[in-house]
């Protein structure tokens, strides 16, 4: 189950790119959610897919 959110937080994500305040709050709620092995995953994932994103580059303040 833990797997599927991690894989539904993905997706929510890549849909909510178009918005650097959504992606924000999605991302927001994604790292409450998920598991501690699950949010360095999802880290390494943000910032390949960011990499060229500009705009979302605001949101990795949220990230530790």
């Amino acid at each position: 189950m833990a797997r599927a959110m991690f894989e539904y937080t993905k997706t929510v994500l890549k849909k909510v790119s178009f918005n650097s305040d959504l992606f924000c709050k999605e991302l927001e709620k994604a790292l409450n959610m998920l598991l501690p092995y699950e949010i360095k995953e999802l880290t390494i994932w943000i910032r390949e897919f960011t990499a060229n994103k500009p705009e979302l580059y605001a949101c990795m303040y949220l990230i530790k």
